[in-house]
């Protein structure tokens, strides 16, 4: 029988998310800072001779080829010439347009894996640098540790946030990263901040009031939470994420939440469990 070997796509957040300009290329200039959770997609390999790159799971109106797991195999394999193949499967826990980056995890997570278990060697930075061409926020998921970012996050300098329990709730919508950021009236001005010394609660998401105003079934659960803890929207949304001090507290407001609130509760992570999954890998 073939062996398997499986490894962790985290979620992320983004504990603020500033704008700071627009590039003339389209691409915005952010400041950002990522942490991961103990939660995530689980992706499972099976190596093989074929020298194809097969997806086992189906995912609703993406094709085969289109999947950032296809892609990412397929850059790792074409740059490095190798001539093995994989099957891969996926365990999609993570809510897609929800803003906690599980598509960027994806791909992150095959190119970690495949550089271990195809035995290419490629650095961290080599392989950073082959996911910023799948999308911006793919490095941050290959380095593996919780930072600050610029540029269009793909500038890192590593930090260490407090790592506090998130319970994090996804109204029944899907938001698209690229609709609120083709935005004309999305604000775009916000003053650069130093990485070195700044206020995190002096810090918030430019895209929220801009998807609050359009989605009220992000405005009404936003409102619902800053109620019982600190609240915020991740990245693009839908996700929001509210802080708490320890785990049993955000279960219980998990316990109180309105029905059709999809939710899940995780501790932040300055070293993503992909880390962890690499450094304890038998060979």
């Amino acid at each position: 029988m073939s062996q398997r070997f499986s490894f962790p796509a985290p979620a992320k957040l983004n504990l603020f998310l500033h704008i700071t300009g627009q590039r003339s290329n389209g691409y915005h200039n952010l400041q950002t800072l990522f942490q991961f959770l103990d939660f995530g997609d689980k992706l499972t390999f099976e190596l093989t001779d074929s020298g194809k790159v097969e997806l086992l799971t189906t995912f609703k109106g993406v094709a085969h080829d289109d999947n950032l797991i296809v892609k990412a195999a397929k850059k790792l394999q074409l740059v490095s010439k190798a001539d093995k193949g994989v099957k891969i499967s996926i365990d999609k826990v993570l809510p897609m347009g929800g803003g906690l980056g599980g598509g960027s995890s994806n791909a992150a997570t095959v190119l970690v894996a495949l550089n271990k278990l195809w035995q290419l060697n490629y650095t961290t930075t080599e392989l950073a640098a082959l996911g910023l061409s799948l999308g911006a926020d793919v490095p941050i998921f290959v380095h593996g540790h919780a930072a600050f970012a610029e540029g269009v996050g793909e500038i890192i300098h590593p930090q260490s946030p407090q790592e506090h329990w998130y319970l994090v709730t996804k109204p029944d919508v899907s938001i698209s990263t690229a609709e609120v950021f083709s935005a004309p009236d999305l604000t775009r001005n916000t003053a650069p901040i130093d990485k070195g010394d700044y206020e995190l609660a002096s810090c918030h998401n430019d895209c929220q009031n801009w998807v609050i105003n359009r989605y009220p079934e992000v405005a009404n659960l936003l409102a619902w939470l800053v109620e019982y803890a600190p609240s915020q929207m991740t990245g693009t949304g839908a996700c929001i994420f509210s802080s708490f001090t320890c785990e049993q507290e955000a279960r219980y407001i998990q316990s109180k939440l309105p029905q059709g609130i999809e939710s899940f509760v995780a501790k932040g992570a300055n070293t993503s469990p992909l880390m962890h999954a690499v450094k304890n890998f038998p060979f």
